[in-house]
């Protein structure tokens, strides 16, 4: 990826995290490449974003990601489930990738609040890791 997403309240933990000494120190890669990849952020509400290498979008996301039309490696989504379900609405996720960790939590938010309706995928791949996740990896297929 060279873009990531993110809606508001995910924007707002990661650039609560990423930019701070305790993630250089914790996790120097991962800081290194959060804190450089460009960003947006897209928000109704977000008055300015102030992460290095970020930038705000306020309307029409969808054609903020028409972006992945352009050369570059690829665009991420992290969490945001609502700004997930519009880019699904407009058909514009190619891949999904589920990280199922071994925690059992008996309540939560809905993966893709607002969705509204069932969203058909095949299992593509998946990749144990060392932590005891495994990402799922998945691409749409047609109805069947």
């Amino acid at each position: 990826m060279d873009l990531l997403l993110f809606g508001r309240i995910t924007y707002q933990l990661m650039a609560g995290y990423w930019p701070t000494p305790a993630a250089g120190t914790n996790d120097p890669v991962v800081a290194e490449r959060m804190n450089h990849l460009a960003k947006v952020v897209c928000s109704r509400t977000l008055k300015h974003v102030d992460w290095k290498n970020t930038r705000l979008v306020r309307e029409h996301v969808a054609d903020e990601v028409k972006l992945k039309a352009q050369p570059g490696k690829g665009i991420g989504v992290l969490g945001s489930s609502n700004l997930a379900a519009t880019l699904i609405h407009a058909g514009l996720i190619d891949e999904y990738r589920f990280i199922v960790s071994p925690i059992i939590l008996g309540a939560g938010r809905s993966l893709l609040k607002g969705l509204g309706g069932e969203l058909h995928l095949g299992l593509v791949r998946t990749q144990p890791m060392a932590s005891g996740n495994v990402v799922l990896y998945y691409q749409n297929v047609p109805w069947i």
